[in-house]
């Protein structure tokens, strides 16, 4: 089974004027796929700040296809690494953990919406360079329009 992990701005994007519809497509693709969504203790923290209609999407989500991950210690050694390399400064510590959460878990891909710190090639190259200096596999990086090939019908 595919598994994807997702970034709170995923969530977020279903009510963002300019990310709306991209991302109504990536999450029907996912349930049309039967596509694992993997989603942290990270996201849930961030969920917990924003506002209810997110919330209320997310809790709409079919079960089957969202997994829970938990933060751990090696992701927040992980995560901290980005920061000491200088990827990201430590104002993205959450990004970070993001990364390395789905790095540990071995997604095919991690998706957001967020193209200052995660979906950004300079970041991207930084990350996978880290991983390769620690032994871990490169993570494919993408937002919600590029995860998929999607069959656009209209």
């Amino acid at each position: 089974m595919r598994t994807i992990y997702v970034d709170t701005s995923v969530f977020g994007g279903k009510f963002d004027e300019e990310f709306s519809y991209w991302t109504q497509k990536f999450f029907d693709q996912v349930i049309a796929d039967d596509i694992r969504l993997l989603k942290s203790d990270v996201v849930d923290d961030e969920l917990a700040r924003a506002p209810e209609f997110v919330i209320e999407f997310v809790d709409l989500l079919p079960a089957k296809i969202l997994q829970h991950i938990d933060l751990s210690e090696e992701a927040i050694l992980l995560g901290e690494q980005y920061i000491k390399e200088g990827v990201v400064g430590k104002a993205s510590r959450a990004d970070c953990f993001h990364i390395a959460i789905a790095t540990l878990q071995k997604a095919d891909l991690l998706v957001s919406w967020n193209f200052k710190h995660i979906v950004n090639i300079e970041r991207i190259h930084g990350y996978n360079s880290v991983n390769l200096k620690n032994g871990f596999q490169t993570l494919e990086i993408r937002n919600p329009r590029e995860a998929f090939d999607y069959e656009d019908t209209n």
